[in-house]
């Protein structure tokens, strides 16, 4: 699986931001995909997935820091994942990453994730 993030930019704070994570290969489906960012400086921690259960549902999970401002969403039918960004401050400005995790995994634990996409940086200004 190859992850490529898109939409990264500058934005105000209380703007908003979408970024997208373009998967290659049939088995997208399969897959919980997260989303991680890093600051500099910092060490990369979780910020959302969309996590695989049975049947290919899904349930998503999110980082208090960002819980009811972030949504995450998933099209399996274009292979990409979605982080919605809503009323950004600047303590999120990072370098967001895309992951995916085989089956029964994809939690809030970076290890967890097997495939990483390149990042896409996030600005928010004050």
């Amino acid at each position: 699986v190859q992850l490529q993030a898109s939409g990264g930019g500058l934005v105000q704070a209380g703007g908003s931001l979408r970024v997208s994570c373009a998967a290659s290969g049939r088995t997208f489906r399969t897959y919980s995909m997260g989303w991680f960012r890093q600051a500099p400086g910092k060490e990369r921690e979780f910020v959302a997935t969309t996590k695989w259960s049975v049947g290919n549902t899904y349930y998503a999970d999110y980082a208090d820091s960002v819980k009811g401002r972030f949504t995450i969403s998933r099209d399996n039918a274009e292979n990409t994942v979605y982080l919605q960004m809503n009323s950004l401050k600047p303590e999120d400005t990072a370098v967001y990453f895309c992951a995916a995790a085989p089956q029964n995994s994809g939690g809030r634990y970076s290890r967890e994730y097997i495939y990483w996409g390149q990042g896409t940086q996030v600005t928010v200004s004050s």
